[in-house]
């Protein structure tokens, strides 16, 4: 007899090995034909799969992450079915599942316009409609090369070359259409109903710029017709607020192709970014962290030995000087810790932490570059506390309430916090990564919150913390990060005396809370809608005139409001107080003061919120507290 153990604990037992569809079968009809897929012991298969040893089953369906997971992946198949059947020459490359849907690579003898979107689209609905089966086979790896290369298909070949020899290789088909896949799959293509495809960018053949470029079609697909167009409505509202669009539009800075993935800040926009590094440095100032600066420039032999050269040499950008050969640094730890080195150190000098707004650069592909959101070229709130491993925990403790205030100030208020374990390669003993891994954790329980726990996703040298912000679309961006480090502080030689007189390691916390000061200006801007808060708004007042007449009035204004601090602008224009309104309405100042007559000869002003709210007159004194609460609550 087999036993099958269900997630509710119950067993069922059968007498000979059993499919996950026969299992759900016996469970009931609708579960049947609500199943996609299952999972077997922990892992997700067909409903075709056979258990043939007693086994753990979860019947997995659309309601599930991984029954989403095998729709997009499904979906995907099916876009290259449509494909083929449209375009016969194309050679289908790959075709993954990616957050929120999938791709896949074609090669095609001319782009793909927006009309044979539409109409590889339809294609798929009505393949989709025929409710195909899908089944899979394993075919020996020549045979399976023979096979793909019969059909034209040379990038599958390649791609089936790679796999050793001695290995088979499972393909799945669905009517006229096999692909080369590791699957699995829903059991028939009726199972994908709700899917768009979205549009097609430019991809190199397994990501060298020195293959072909071949045409990456992107799609979504959903379980319910209700959440495509809850996406769908989000990525409306989403190109709204796109930060490089916004950026344009505010004049708050600009990419060029002098320095590609490189930000030029224009005079409003570096506003915004020195009001962010200011109070990061004030939170740097009252939390204890002294503020560093170290080199950008550093020789590579630091990098060999802190182990960077071998993970990022790719990614990292050199020269050379008389015959030494140097790096721009990719992150600032090797240069705090050559700071640290500077000195003896004692253990009443723990917990040490430095910060910085280290200016780092990472040869990002062309590909990859977003706006200020993904750059070759920024700025990192960069932080390391060296500590004892007593201090790990109350240093954790302390951080995480440190970064919630911090988020919330900014807006945030949802965030996602993750503990990532010791992987299977890992330096240390195990002792102490127990130690590390329950000071994270503890940190978290501390400040109430739930949290998830990745096992096996730490860093060789230590476990860490991932603080991942929800924005107003629900949009997720992990920012924050507390690591724990056993590994480099004794690469580089960095050591402390103890009470007893001894020589011993410090841990170093690698943490960020904003992480790179381009990117989370970026999401800041999204957040917001570029209607940024008036604590962080470049104009946070323009003062008005109606005509002429009140011309000094509004200059006596504008310097009340700025020996107050307010970044203010006067608008004397000869033009209607409707137009300049709207102007600064478009530009998403705060707050407009308009003065006419009355106005002048009160000593008042006539207040404009952003949102077109009309606040009334009132005198500029209780302008001036109201603007100054809304600073203070960073509202």
């Amino acid at each position: 007899m087999i036993s099958i153990q269900l997630p509710d604990g119950s067993k069922r037992e059968f007498p000979a090995p059993v499919t996950v569809a026969e299992v759900a079968a016996s469970i009931a009809t609708s579960l049947a034909k609500a199943a996609l897929a299952g999972k077997v012991d922990g892992k997700v298969v067909d409903t075709s799969f056979l258990i043939d040893k007693d086994s753990q089953l979860a019947i997995v369906t659309d309601k599930d992450a991984d029954g989403l997971d095998v729709i997009r992946h499904s979906t995907a198949h099916l876009l290259a079915y449509a494909v083929k059947e449209l375009f016969p020459e194309a050679q289908v490359t790959i075709g993954p599942v990616i957050e929120n849907g999938f791709y896949y690579d074609f090669s095609y003898k001319r782009p793909f316009t927006p009309e044979d979107l539409a109409a590889i689209e339809k294609k798929m609905g009505e393949l989709a409609k025929l409710d195909e089966k899908v089944t899979r086979s394993v075919l020996p790896r020549d045979e399976a090369v023979a096979y793909f290369k019969s059909l034209g298909e040379d990038y599958k070949a390649e791609i089936i070359s790679g796999i050793p020899a001695d290995q088979d290789v499972s393909l799945y088909a669905e009517g006229k259409f096999t692909d080369l896949c590791r699957g699995p799959h829903v059991p028939s293509t009726g199972k994908l109903k709700h899917f768009k495809l979205m549009k097609v960018a430019g991809a190199y053949w397994r990501g060298d710029h020195r293959n072909e470029q071949l045409q990456r079609i992107y799609g979504t697909a959903w379980a319910t017709k209700d959440e495509l167009q809850q996406y769908l409505t989000m990525l409306e509202e989403a190109e709204k607020r796109d930060h490089r669009k916004l950026g344009k539009e505010l004049d708050l800075f600009h990419i060029d192709d002098h320095a590609p993935g490189v930000v030029f800040w224009h005079p409003k926009g570096w506003t915004v970014w020195q009001e962010v590094e200011q109070y990061m440095r004030r939170v740097y100032r009252e939390n204890g962290y002294q503020e560093v600066k170290g080199p950008q420039l550093l020789d590579k032999s630091l990098w060999e030995a802190s182990g960077h050269w071998d993970k990022y040499k790719d990614n990292m950008f050199t020269t050379e000087s008389e015959k030494r050969d140097y790096a721009l640094k990719p992150m600032n730890c090797p240069g705090h810790i050559l700071i640290f080195k500077h000195g003896i150190k004692s253990y009443r000098d723990l917990p040490l932490r430095f910060g910085e707004f280290g200016q780092c650069h990472r040869n990002e592909p062309t590909g990859g570059l977003h706006g200020i959101m993904r750059v070759r070229g920024f700025t990192q709130d960069d932080g390391h506390i060296f500590c004892t491993e007593d201090q790990i925990l109350p240093e954790c403790v302390n951080y995480t309430a440190l970064l919630q205030k911090v988020y919330k100030d900014f807006g945030f208020t949802e965030i996602i916090y993750k503990v990532a374990t010791r992987p299977e390669a890992r330096i240390g003993a195990d002792e102490v990564w127990d130690k590390a891994e329950f000071a994270l954790m503890e940190s978290l329980r501390a400040s109430g919150v739930d949290f998830i726990i990745a096992p096996g996703d730490g860093a060789f040298y230590g476990p860490k913390i991932e603080y991942t912000l929800k924005d107003a679309l629900g949009r997720q961006w992990q920012c924050g990060t507390m690591q724990v480090d056993f590994s480099m502080p004794g690469r580089l030689g960095a050591e402390f005396v103890d009470e007893d007189g001894q020589h011993k390691t410090p841990v170093m916390l690698h943490r960020a809370i904003v992480g790179s000061l381009e990117r989370f200006i970026g999401i800041l801007i999204e957040q917001h809608s570029g209607a940024l808060p008036a604590w962080l708004a470049p104009t946070q007042v323009v003062v008005a005139n109606i005509t002429d007449a009140q011309a000094d009035y509004v200059s006596d204004i504008v310097k009340a409001l700025q020996k107050q601090g307010l970044r203010v602008q006067a608008d004397l224009r000869n033009e209607k107080i409707t137009y300049k309104i709207r102007q600064h309405s478009l530009q998403k100042v705060p707050y407009i003061l308009v003065v006419g007559d009355k106005e002048k000869a009160n000593g008042a002003v006539a207040v404009r919120a952003r949102g077109n709210q009309d606040l009334g007159v009132m005198a500029l004194a209780d302008f001036i507290e109201k603007i100054a609460g809304d600073i203070t609550r960073k509202a």
